[in-house]
């Protein structure tokens, strides 16, 4: 299964196992976030319901990309300024995608069933 997300303004299109730099995310090395802002999710050709589906993720590091220079110069000038920038992003494993919040009901309506029949076997017991 496959999904598009959108984190730090851009989207990425990401399934199971695959490895992506994205901008910097709050966390450390070895910490799992949820990656909440899911556009498409679909698996082979069909496409499946984005709202449902959720995408957890694994933190490799944090890191900085590759330097930019950043050159400016007015011809006969004498003007000439050199600097450098190194962006700051974090380096994600995913790890699972799914529809995990159509799991959390079922959970909560098998919950509920234990205590229905817990109470049928107070009651059949007195």
């Amino acid at each position: 299964m496959f999904a598009v997300v959108r984190t730090g303004g851009k989207q990425y299109r990401v399934a199971a196992g695959d490895k992506i730099a994205v901008e910097k995310l709050a966390g450390e090395a070895g910490d799992t976030i949820t990656l909440g802002d899911v556009l498409l999710a679909g698996e082979g050709d069909s496409l499946a319901d984005a709202k449902s589906v959720t995408v957890s993720a694994e933190i490799i590091a944090q890191a900085k990309s590759e330097k930019v220079v950043v050159f400016k110069k007015r011809r006969r000038h004498n003007y000439r300024r050199k600097n450098g920038h190194r962006q700051q992003m974090t380096l994600l494993r995913i790890t699972a995608v799914g529809a995990g919040e159509a799991a959390k009901p079922a959970k909560k309506a098998a919950a509920k069933k234990t205590k229905t029949e817990a109470a049928e076997a107070a009651a059949s017991a007195e």
